[in-house]
């Protein structure tokens, strides 16, 4: 199973980027998978979250109202739309997959099967 996550870049604040996650290897049938950033001298935080046994994306607070997840499972696709980007928004992004459909356990970093490798996100002020 490989992750790989595309779509950053260089946005002014209140700017717009979408990330994707491919997923290779792997069916979308029983699966938690998530958004994780992480700033430069910060540690890796959750962002969005999903999973084959929840209803809707769960968003940070950070975040919540700004962006949204989304699955093609056609393509074996995870997106992140992101809207009104600020500065503090920079960082790595990552996206991780737990196929067991554990979401909370993915959340709390608990239980990652497999990371994508990132793609660097920075919003200028």
């Amino acid at each position: 199973v490989q992750l790989q996550a595309s779509g950053g870049g260089l946005v002014q604040a209140g700017g717009s980027l979408r990330l994707s996650c491919t997923v290779s290897g792997f069916t979308f049938d029983t699966y938690a998978i998530g958004w994780f950033r992480q700033a430069p001298g910060g540690q890796r935080e959750g962002v969005s979250i999903m999973s084959s046994g929840a209803g809707n994306p769960v968003y940070a607070d950070s975040v919540k109202d700004r962006f949204t997840m989304s699955v093609d499972k056609a393509k074996n696709t995870v997106h992140l739309q992101m809207e009104s980007l600020k500065p503090e928004d920079t960082g790595i992004y990552h996206c991780a997959l737990n196929t067991r459909g554990w979401l909370v356990a993915l959340w709390q970093l608990r239980s990652v099967n497999y990371w994508g490798q990132g793609t660097q996100v920075t919003v200028s002020s």
